[in-house]
Parts: C-alpha cells; structure tokens; sequence
C-alpha cells in the first residue's frame, strides 16, 4: 500500500474511532439518531458534493443513482445494527467485533468473487487483525471456550457481515462505476434520510429531544462520519479492498483506547492488548 493510501486510511481512522465514540456517548441513538445526524451530513456536505461535478468535469450518470441507492440501504442497516449493539455492549467489544468481522469477509470476498490476489505479507497481516480482534472481544480468557453469543457479539458481528457488504458495493461504485467518492458518501447520506424520513416525522418529539440534549454528537457523527468513509474510498482508488479494508481496522486501537480513558469500560488490560495484536497486524500490511 503506498504512503498516500495509509495516510488516508490512517486519517479514516481516527475520524471513524471518534464519530464511534460519539453514538456510545449518545446511547446507541437508534434509527432517530441515524435520521438527523444522516440529514445534518447532507446539508453539510451538499457544497462539497455539488462541486465535485463542477471541477473534475464529470457528468452524473443514471449507474449513480443505483449505486447511492443500494449504498443507502446497506448503510442504514450497518448504522441500526451498530446502535442498537451499543445500546446493549460496551464500545470495546462491539466495535472490534463489527470492525473485524468486515475484513475478514471483505478480504474472503476480494479473493473469491473479485480475482484480487494479495500478497502473503497482507494475508498474514489480515489474519493478525482479526485475531486481535477476537482477543478484545473475548470475554474471559483467551481461546474460543471464552467466546459468548451474547447480544453485543452478536449485534458485533452482524455488523461486520454488514460492513463487508458495503465496502465491496461502495469499491465497486467507486472504481467500476466511476461514482465520485464524496458524491458516493453525499447521496448515501440522502438516501437514509429518504428511507428515515417517515420515522421521524412520527418521532418529532424524541427528534426535537434528541437534537436538543445531543446536538454536540449529532454535529460530530455528520461531519466525521462522511469524512473517514470519503478517504477509505479514496484509498480504494489507490490500493486494492484486500488491502485497505484491514488497514483502516487501526480505527479499533483508537476506540478500545477511547473507550478505556473516556468511557472508563472494563477489562481494558486484555483489550488493549489486543488493540495491539491489530496494530501489529495494520504494520504488516502497511508494508505490503
């Protein structure tokens, strides 16, 4: 992976540890929560997505419109699947889970249905960072005897399924579709809040609530979440999914620290230790 795309994903990273951060924070917020923070992002990024035409020169194509769609449903399923898990998990296990989940599928994918073929250093690499994952999300001690199915793993790792769905959709918008990233994440955003519309013009009062008590995290999931998944997007455009999906997965040694020092979560020893594993895993792959 070239220095551009790990700084890109390195970036993504932390943006996408932190907007994470902020819908523990909220709750989990639910698909009220989903439905304002998905329209703050469209009108915050209208200007940006507006432009993208303008300046490249390209012209919207009806294939566009397709892939934003299918983006937007498999979106909103990741985000309610993720609120809901936080609703009933500590940030530190369902965020590793959810993020580690997709690239193995991700990865498995890549090699199986789009012909890609990464190297033995990136392969080693993706097998570290889902064994750190699964290190953080073990309960008791290490080992598979110590793995629960408990609602926050299972919300963890339909996530992850989730997750791997979309960012093969969204690579494959973006390079076979020549969709723009930002006008990709733009109408994305649109979308859910088509699909979420009805939802909150029934739940005016929990909406008005919402915005009134969590406007801080609302502002901050619009603008950070968009702007991790733009720079993934780009990255993709610059090194193939095999490799980027598990790169970006550093976002879970930023979370499981955030969830340590500010949410003061439990276990944080053998959770960090495996935000470390990840880590090291994240390293192999930089070098690929």
């Amino acid at each position: 992976m070239s220095v551009t795309a790990s700084l890109l994903v390195l970036a993504a990273a932390v943006a996408h540890a932190t907007w994470n951060f902020y819908v523990k924070r909220a709750g989990g917020g639910g698909p009220t929560f989903i439905g304002l923070y998905a329209a703050a992002s469209t009108v915050l990024y209208l200007p940006l997505a507006a432009l993208v035409p303008v300046v490249t020169g390209t012209r919207p194509q009806a294939s566009w419109l397709v892939a934003s769609g299918v983006s937007s449903v498999l979106h909103m399923a990741y985000y309610l699947l993720l609120s809901r898990g936080y609703a009933v998990g500590d940030l530190s296990v369902v965020y590793p889970l959810a993020r580690g989940t997709g690239p193995l599928l991700s990865v498995t994918a890549a090699v199986l249905l789009l012909g890609e073929r990464p190297g033995t250093t990136a392969l080693v690499g993706a097998a570290v960072v889902i064994g750190g994952v699964f290190t953080i999300a073990t309960p008791s001690r290490f080992g598979i005897r110590g793995f629960s199915a408990s609602p926050d793993v299972l919300f963890g790792v339909a996530t992850g399924a989730v997750i791997a769905g979309y960012t093969l959709w969204d690579a494959h918008a973006v390079t076979s579709l020549g969709v723009p990233p930002l006008v990709l994440s733009w109408a994305t955003s649109a979308g859910q809040v088509l699909l979420l519309g009805p939802h909150l013009l029934t739940d005016r009062p929990r909406a008005a609530r919402l915005w009134r008590d969590s406007r801080e995290a609302v502002i901050a999931v619009a603008v950070l979440s968009p702007l991790a998944y733009v720079l993934v997007l780009i990255a993709l455009q610059l090194a193939p999914v095999s490799v980027v999906a598990p790169a970006r997965e550093l976002s879970i040694v930023i979370g499981s620290f955030m969830a340590w020092r500010l949410l003061h979560e439990p276990q944080p020893r053998r959770r960090m230790s495996g935000a470390a594993i990840v880590l090291a895993g994240v390293v192999l792959l930089a070098v690929h």
